[in-house]
């Protein structure tokens, strides 16, 4: 993923206000993120508990999407849809997007299925264990990587063209 910018993150959102926007704090460590190791950006706000967000970069463009964690936890473990792990390292919780015009303003949402810290980056880095001789574990990886990167931009397309 390209190095982004404060001033790239807040112009990127698309189901924000401006006071939201305003409002944002950036993820602990910001300056440190190593930006080779990332597929997209996703962080939750320290101040707001519930209040979560993603910058994903979709074709030659950045969408960034301020979501909202659910208020009851999962009661069995689920898959995450963007990195789809099966070892379920972390957990996964149920995010809400609000959509963009007016649906959005009539209180329309979308949801998927996320991990809880959005590691899902870390995640497909991870080698897979060998499925079976000659498994090429290392295209595995690289795989799972393009998937996370088609899934993550999938869903930010389809919450900023209103599909």
């Amino acid at each position: 993923m390209q190095q982004l910018t404060e001033a790239q993150i807040r112009d990127a959102f698309v189901n924000a206000s401006r006071k939201e926007v305003s409002d944002l704090t950036l993820p602990p460590g910001f300056h440190e993120v190593d930006w080779e190791r990332r597929d997209y950006l996703g962080w939750t706000d320290p101040k707001l508990g519930r209040r979560a967000y993603a910058v994903i970069p979709v074709d030659d463009d950045l969408v960034a999407i301020v979501f909202e964690r659910a208020r009851k936890l999962p009661t069995r473990r689920a898959m995450c849809s963007w990195c789809e792990d099966v070892t379920l390292p972390n957990d996964v919780l149920f995010y809400s997007a609000k959509r963009t015009g007016d649906a959005g303003r009539r209180g329309d949402t979308v949801g998927t299925l996320v991990c809880a810290a959005f590691e899902c980056s870390a995640n497909v880095r991870r080698l897979p264990t060998s499925a079976y001789i000659g498994y090429d574990r290392e295209a595995a990886r690289e795989q799972r990587k393009e998937n996370l990167r088609v899934r993550a931009a999938s869903f930010a397309r389809n919450l900023r063209d209103g599909v």
